[in-house]
């Protein structure tokens, strides 16, 4: 046991990560429909977004806008193409401009391609702690409602431990190169090439002993956009 009696991954399961406790839904392999078939479900999303935000129910937008609960019902779940005139019945209720429902269906769908070392290095909060941070890529505002930062960083002979790291969001961690010990709130974890790490970002973690340098391995840190309607 560590210090304290807080558990490591030497201490066998008690300090090994659990593994997912339910199958995972969402298929990698699914094909969506072409775009175009995809507009009456962009703008329904849009309705029913809008509809939320203002916090009113189905039923108060069908007596604001004189259309019956069955065919608002058709709309928000994208099975109908509705008219201009019950768009723009919509538009007005919502508070909204016409073009506010397209939006979902016009984004623009980025990607970005970071070749060998040329991820940008930036100041974070482990900068200081000699802790050297490579951003491999960013789409802001996507399509998903998700922010995600992926890092590879690199710990050296000049880099400190710094187990306090806390933030939003979930972060996942993949080991490449050196060894280290990975605190997680009480939990310590012995980490090595090929091993991964995936956790609440909310809890204090970071590397707390540094055993083999250098030490390189990605960070993938996932949160809410902020400020997004869903």
């Amino acid at each position: 046991m560590a210090d304290g009696g807080q558990s490591t991954a030497e201490d066998g399961k008690a300090g090994e990560a659990p593994g997912p406790k339910a199958p995972l839904n969402q298929d990698p392999h699914a094909v969506r429909e072409s775009k175009e078939n995809n507009l009456e479900a962009a703008i329904g999303h849009e309705v029913r977004a809008f509809r939320k935000k203002l916090g009113i129910t189905v039923s108060d937008l069908a007596s604001a806008t004189g259309i019956s609960l069955g065919m608002l019902s058709k709309i928000e779940n994208g099975n109908i193409s509705p008219s201009l005139t019950t768009l723009q019945a919509l538009s007005r209720a919502l508070g909204v401009p016409l073009t506010a429902f397209f939006r979902r269906f016009e984004e623009v769908r980025n990607a970005v391609f970071v070749k060998a070392g040329e991820g940008v290095e930036l100041e974070r909060r482990g900068t200081r702690a000699g802790h050297q941070y490579n951003l491999l890529g960013h789409i802001d505002n996507n399509s998903s409602g998700v922010t995600v930062e992926p890092y590879l960083i690199t710990l050296t002979t000049d880099s400190d431990v710094f187990p306090t790291f806390q933030h939003d969001g979930m972060e996942f961690l993949y080991m490449l190169e050196g060894e280290v010990i990975y605190r997680h709130a009480d939990s310590r974890y012995r980490m090595r090439p090929g091993d991964s790490f995936f956790f609440d970002a909310d809890a204090p973690h970071g590397p707390e002993e540094l055993v083999t340098l250098p030490t390189r391995y990605l960070s993938i840190i996932c949160y809410p956009q902020r400020g997004r309607v869903d």
